[in-house]
């Protein structure tokens, strides 16, 4: 068997390490990906990548907030490869799923197989199809809500898809949400505003030279 000298003489078997490379490059690729949903009149939605990286970061606060156990390392890897079949089969919103036919088994094989990350990587995806775990779960809701936030997004900027889809997501948070948290955040949602995160921290206004304190002490005599 053919092997590569990796760094510091570290030997490579290069029979599967040709495969990983493969599905690393696809991964980068994902980027790419559009979400179909965009076509309802909100151009600017997240595209696959970007739908993995908050739906990973949603999941990882919902599972701080439950009760435990929680294995939140289960919960990354989950995050990480809940959606990635898109790739091969591309997106669906609520529509095109009434009459599209996806094989994600076929496409999740076909990406993982057979790299170094196959048969655990295949595992959790399957767990998250099944919903069997409450890691499962959590990343469900996870993947739910990241809907919501790009609503709520979408909506300060001025778009009406939000005030379209409220009851279809009324809907979804009702029947569709497994934990108390998802459902509290979504609740949430409905009232924050996307902009208080830069507004309310520290920044040139709050606390900086153009604050109120500030002001004050330049505007004291003999200043």
């Amino acid at each position: 068997m053919l092997h590569l000298m990796g760094t510091k003489g570290v030997h490579l078997d290069d029979s599967r390490i040709g495969r990983d490379i493969d599905f690393l490059f696809e991964m980068g690729n994902i980027r790419l990906i559009n979400r179909t949903w965009r076509r309802f009149n909100s151009p600017h939605m997240s595209n696959l990548a970007e739908h993995h990286f908050r739906v990973f970061w949603i999941a990882m606060m919902i599972a701080s907030r439950e009760p435990g156990p929680i294995d939140t390392g289960k919960i990354a890897k989950m995050a990480l490869v809940h959606d990635i079949a898109e790739s091969r089969t591309g997106d669906v919103d609520m529509i095109s799923r009434q009459y599209a036919e996806r094989n994600e088994e076929l496409a999740m094989a076909d990406m993982l197989g057979p790299t170094s990350l196959d048969a655990e990587f295949r595992t959790l995806w399957r767990e998250y199809e099944d919903r069997a775990s409450i890691e499962a779960k959590i990343v469900k809701d996870a993947d739910i809500l990241d809907c919501d936030f790009e609503l709520a997004e979408q909506a300060a900027q001025g778009s009406t898809f939000r005030f379209h889809a409220h009851e279809i997501r009324e809907f979804v948070a009702e029947n569709k949400l497994y934990t108390d948290t998802a459902k509290a955040m979504y609740a949430q949602l409905k009232v924050t505003n996307p902009h208080n995160w830069w507004k309310v921290t520290r920044n040139r206004r709050a606390s900086g030279d153009w604050s109120d304190a500030n002001q004050e002490v330049a505007k004291a005599p003999g200043l």
